[in-house]
């Protein structure tokens, strides 16, 4: 029988073991599973135990002893941090008298970016260890005496093969930009209508019209004052959204230390200073738009911040796909598109389960509506002669 390990901590595995499991068949693994990523996560002190992300990941060897899959999993004692909401059945289950905390969370803390969770290396038999993964949750719960499972931002995939496990099944929707093999941003534009085209034009010239420059910063250009300037960024607007930033200081140092060359900030500046910036991530096809911040308001600066210079990012390195996290309509006329994400949840208490699966069965198909009258307002042209006069 295959025995699976919970490791309270990714020091207690070698990046290389980690790594050759998040990697799978790529040549290195996307930037959100990579051991530096979730590693700096818990060295600076963001996700442990006092801040209510517990780290319980699990490692299946093989024979020779070396690592065959691996699972981020933390225990949880809060749904903070998430951003596929869960609190609506906490609050339910609590008002019967269950105890919905701890729960198992299968995810990159603070991360709403889909990729693999059962890491698998290349090589294994994908379907029997991702079998073996899903039990192994399941005796992870109950061994923590944890209500529930949630494996979110999951491969369409890995939420199929769970499944078949028992595990209930979740959609949700984010906005992405996709690369049709644009030579330049100017060339996206002409995909668009002309009413939109014109539209985005105006919005990057009134962007940048306080006399705003713009500046990528990547590798060994990324220096500390860099990171401070852009921390400052992060904290007002994690202030404002969240009431406390789940990221220190320390955190962006450790990024900048072991993945700068997988990392973008895009900076504005302005009279000498920088009073802007976002955080991108570079995976293997996509970019990754993580964080956005100010210190100065300007009429559309973050549209260009976090989407425009995005897009021109990934058409400049021929990258497939532009993530730029969750939520918002509002980049739907920015040529972002709605996606289907997928999360999976095994729930321990039947009644609770009983009612979570019709409600997930609605949300389903609200989800599945939604993206489709969506996508049906997108902005690229329909060959109509009226949008094609400027």
């Amino acid at each position: 029988m295959t025995e699976i390990r919970i490791l309270p901590s990714l020091a207690d595995i070698s990046a290389s073991d980690w790594d050759a499991c998040a990697a799978g068949a790529q040549p290195r693994p996307e930037p959100f599973v990579s051991h530096a990523f979730l590693r700096a996560l818990e060295e600076s002190g963001c996700v442990r135990a006092r801040t209510g992300w517990q780290p319980q990941h699990l490692v299946m060897d093989g024979p020779d002893g070396k690592a065959v899959a691996v699972v981020p999993a933390y225990l949880k004692s809060h749904s903070r941090g998430e951003y596929v909401f869960d609190q609506g059945w906490a609050e339910a289950f609590e008002r019967a008298g269950g105890a919905y905390y701890p729960k198992v969370q299968v995810a990159v803390p603070f991360t709403p970016v889909s990729g693999r969770r059962l890491l698998v290396r290349e090589g294994a038999d994908i379907d029997s260890a991702r079998g073996t993964l899903g039990v192994g949750l399941v005796q992870l719960a109950r061994l923590r005496e944890a209500s529930s499972i949630h494996v979110t931002f999951s491969t369409e995939e890995e939420w199929t093969a769970l499944a078949e496990l028992g595990f209930l099944k979740r959609t949700d929707q984010q906005f992405h930009w996709v690369n049709e093999g644009y030579a330049s941003f100017e060339e996206f534009l002409e995909a668009l209508a002309s009413r939109k085209r014109k539209a985005l034009r105006k919005e990057r010239r009134e962007a940048v019209a306080d006399g705003i420059t713009i500046e990528w910063l990547s590798g060994a250009d990324i220096t500390e004052a860099a990171w401070d300037a852009f921390f400052r960024f992060y904290t007002d607007t994690g202030a404002r959204k969240w009431g406390q930033p789940y990221l220190n200081r320390t955190f962006f140092s450790l990024l900048g230390a072991r993945m700068a060359d997988q990392c973008l900030l895009v900076m504005a500046k302005r009279a000498g200073r920088y009073v802007a910036g976002a955080l991108n991530l570079i995976g293997s096809d996509r970019l990754y738009g993580r964080y956005w911040g100010c210190i100065e308001h300007h009429p559309y600066l973050h549209f260009e911040v976090c989407y425009h210079q995005a897009v021109d990012f990934a058409i400049s390195r021929g990258l497939k796909v532009v993530e730029a996290g969750a939520q918002g309509e509002h980049k739907l006329a920015r040529g972002y598109l709605p996606q289907t994400t997928y999360s999976a949840h095994w729930i321990a208490d039947a009644g609770l389960r009983h009612a979570v699966a019709q409600y997930l069965e609605r949300e389903r198909a609200y989800v599945a509506q939604a993206n489709e009258d969506l996508a049906a307002l997108g902005p690229f042209r329909r060959g109509s002669a009226e949008e094609e006069v400027e």
